[in-house]
């Protein structure tokens, strides 16, 4: 089965191609022109692997949370896409692509995911990692970084900018149950990838309309001053 996934949601503009069993992908860091830039990345995954459109079997994105502007773009382009070819589609948590990013190196299975959603909170979950992919333990919210705290007694591993940004304050609320940290860590369409072949072979697509995007916070069109208060 051949899969395009595209990733805007967050500063990690991505997508990625499966095509006959083979994977292509393009990544880059940017604040902005992800619109322009998934487009472009797109054009050249097909040259890479002498396809096209047409080949695409089944279209997997981004759906949230992140950056309001790019969940906007992840979903206007797959919907585009998706009713042009009238393609089944299966949007993906960019936490768990998050999370799916360190699910093959990771020394655990347990897998905190904060991302940075700025105003003082953060987007976050908590997966285990079962046959190589991960699943979704708790729920998927926005708060205070001090709300977030081990889903058990396991030892977790803490993933996403937020443990960057808020270094002190999480490894404080996971304490002896935290087994490591790493902040480097972004969705990447490759991994939505991996997620969706999962979902796919449980039969969850959905159809254009109904690859809906998830922000989690209520009030997402803050103003620019609020959001960088």
């Amino acid at each position: 089965m051949n899969i395009l996934a595209l990733d805007t949601c967050t500063e990690s503009c991505s997508a990625a191609l499966l095509y006959k069993g083979q994977l292509f992908e393009q990544s880059v860091m940017t604040q902005r022109g992800h619109s322009d830039l998934i487009l472009g990345m797109m054009d050249i995954l097909f040259k890479q692997a002498k396809a096209s459109l047409a080949d695409v079997d089944v279209l997997a994105f981004g759906r949230g949370p992140g950056s309001f502007t790019g969940v906007r773009v992840g979903v206007g382009v797959a919907q585009g896409i998706a009713y042009a070819r009238e393609l089944p589609v299966v949007p993906v948590s960019t936490l768990a692509a998050v999370a799916q990013d360190v699910a093959a190196t990771s020394n655990t299975p347990y897998i905190a995911v904060a991302i940075d959603a700025r105003m003082g909170e953060i987007y976050c979950a908590s997966y285990q990692l079962i046959d190589g992919i991960v699943h979704l333990l708790d729920q998927e919210r926005v708060c205070p970084p001090e709300e977030f705290h081990p889903f058990s007694d396991e030892h977790w591993f803490g993933v996403g900018t937020g443990w960057s940004e808020y270094k002190d304050q999480l490894t404080q609320n996971f304490s002896e149950h935290l087994a490591d940290i790493s902040g480097e860590h972004y969705p990447q369409a490759i991994n939505i990838i991996s997620v969706a072949q999962h979902d796919i072979a449980a039969g969850r697509t959905v159809s254009a309309e109904q690859a809906l995007p998830v922000y989690l916070r209520n009030n997402v069109a803050k103003k620019k001053a609020e959001q960088h208060a």
